[in-house]
């Protein structure tokens, strides 16, 4: 995907994401999350298997995807009552799911949330990327996010332990599924990281999600194709700009309905409303993801 459609990610409060971690991967508790994913997906989940063990990656779809026909809401940057129409919601790790609605988590799976750069130095500077000078590579579009390392198998399971704290977080509020953004952060690391490495630890941590009963959507990277489903594991895909950018059908041809698109133009929304083969779940959000009492806070759906 372009860098000008992923630089509409908004940036989610995240200095309570390491604290999770830290609070988390000391203990499992992903027994009561998979109960609590369990009752918002009408699934079953399994929970305890080792993190960094993918697999599980060819298993079939997990319980716990959006639903067939419902229309999601993206609301990043605070929870908020989802609008008339709206079936689904997807927040942030730090947020609470919307009782009675599917509810995904949003977790920051191959960077660093800004609120936690130097937590990521303190305590982890060996899983950073590092350029040749030996500093932290960040991602030019969002500066206060560091690359993680994903280079070796090593940094791959130690990366899945404590980001799959994260996800056993959103299965332990009781979300349904969990969204891994920046997938593509290899494409940003100056040739560093590559895809493989990129779907190994995707692969890890949906491993994770579905031992603690999360179905896992893949974010963004329509250049994988079939490996997020067929390697990693994913069960759907949540795509930014799809139709802005004409690449809905790299979604949609492998995960069929179970992809949920935001735009964040007019001409990407309307483009999408037009086309009879636009994903079900097709909103129009403001740039930042605001909330209603934001004035630049805009949603509809087709």
């Amino acid at each position: 995907m372009s860098v000008l459609a992923r630089l509409v990610r908004a940036a989610p409060a995240g200095a309570l994401a390491l604290a999770l971690v830290a609070g988390c991967a000391a203990g499992d508790g992903a027994d009561d999350g998979a109960r609590g994913a369990d009752v918002a997906a009408g699934g079953s989940g399994s929970a305890g298997a080792d993190a960094g063990d993918p697999s599980r990656a060819a298993d079939p779809p997990h319980p716990g995807g959006p639903p067939a026909g419902v229309v999601v809401d993206y609301q990043l940057a605070g929870g908020y009552p989802a609008p008339d129409g709206v079936g689904g919601v997807v927040r942030d790790v730090t947020d609470e799911p919307e009782p009675g609605l599917w509810s995904a988590c949003y977790v920051n799976g191959f960077q660093t949330q800004p609120g936690d750069r130097d937590v990521w130095l303190t305590d982890h500077p060996d899983l950073v990327l590092r350029d040749d000078a030996g500093e932290p590579v960040v991602d030019e579009g969002w500066p206060d996010e560091l690359l993680l390392d994903t280079s070796t198998a090593a940094d791959r399971a130690a990366l899945a332990e404590l980001v799959g704290a994260q996800v056993r977080a959103c299965a332990e509020r009781g979300f349904a599924a969990v969204e891994l953004d920046n997938l593509d952060s290899w494409t940003r690391s100056g040739g560093r990281l590559d895809e493989d490495g990129a779907v190994d630890l995707a692969a890890r941590l949906v491993s994770v999600a579905h031992d603690a009963g999360l179905a896992a959507g893949q974010k963004n990277t329509p250049q994988l194709g079939t490996r997020g489903r067929d390697e990693a594991g994913f069960d759907f895909a949540v795509a930014e700009e799809c139709a802005q950018y004409d690449e809905c059908a790299a979604y949609t041809d492998v995960y069929g309905d179970a992809v949920l698109d935001i735009e964040y133009t007019d001409d990407g929304f309307a483009a999408a409303c037009a086309d009879p083969d636009q994903p079900p779940s097709t909103i129009r959000r403001d740039r930042d993801l605001g909330t209603p009492d934001d004035p630049a806070y805009v949603f509809g759906a087709c």
